[in-house]
């Protein structure tokens, strides 16, 4: 009996960011059981990418990277906010849309994350002015980007709670734009919130399967350390389910 074929998903994949790596994502998909594949940004506003070809996957994933323009959200632009690119705001909203247009299982990381909620009306806080605990550091050398860590509290019930099977868990951290309970959009929820009312986790109860995190599970100081498996190796884990289920309905 031969197995039954991987489940194809689209992973969007832009610029490349200090310490972000697209191969990190595809990698967590493929041991989770999926077949990743890229969703470029279109070049010269020209094809859109995955969008057409989105009916033919099982799941969405939406990666980290620039600064959100914070046009998207009709506010204007802070000095503290660094580079953004319109093109793949408007992208991956796209992408966003046509998976809840076709109830896909989505899978929203850090940038990602804060595009689901802008693309449903939220705002963002566009700088954290505390580092402690949420934003990135330099390392020991002076020169390389560290994470940040701390606690997130899971609400219980939710989606976050199946997954992690906790009510604390410990994550990660490298944003310096944060959704946070007052900027939440209408229609999302807040599933797993931090320090200075950082909403780390959001879902849609109107999706089969909707989740946004703001930590970043495909590293590998998360995966590959054991106490932290229900942060991040078990969420690929419960997504690619939701793709094998998705693609059997």
């Amino acid at each position: 009996m031969t197995n039954p074929p991987r489940p194809r998903i689209l992973i969007s994949r832009a610029e490349e960011v200090i310490g972000e790596h697209w191969d990190d994502y595809a990698a967590c998909v493929e041991r989770a059981g999926g077949a990743p594949e890229a969703a470029d940004l279109p070049s010269e506003g020209g094809a859109t990418g995955g969008i057409e070809a989105l009916g033919e996957f099982a799941g969405l994933v939406l990666t980290a990277g620039v600064d959100l323009d914070p046009a998207r959200y009709g506010e204007p632009r802070s000095d503290r906010v660094r580079e953004v690119n319109a093109e793949r705001d408007a992208f991956e909203e796209a992408l966003l849309e046509a998976a809840t247009a076709r109830d896909l299982p989505i899978l929203a990381i850090c940038r990602g994350h804060q595009v689901f909620n802008t693309a449903r009306g939220g705002k963002l806080l566009q700088h954290l002015e505390e580092r402690e605990p949420h934003r990135a550091r330099y390392g020991p050398d002076g020169e390389t980007i560290a994470s940040g860590w701390h606690d997130v509290e899971v609400t219980p019930g939710s989606l976050l709670a199946s997954i992690t099977g906790a009510t604390t868990i410990h994550t990660n951290s490298r944003h310096h734009q944060a959704v946070t309970t007052s900027t939440l959009a209408s229609g999302l929820v807040a599933s797993g919130t931090a320090a200075q009312e950082v909403v780390e986790a959001l879902e849609d109860p109107a999706l089969t399967w909707a989740l946004g995190i703001q930590w970043h599970p495909e590293r590998p100081e998360m995966w590959e350390e054991p106490s932290m498996q229900n942060s991040s190796t078990a969420i690929f884990d419960a997504f690619v389910a939701a793709c094998v289920a998705r693609g059997q309905r």
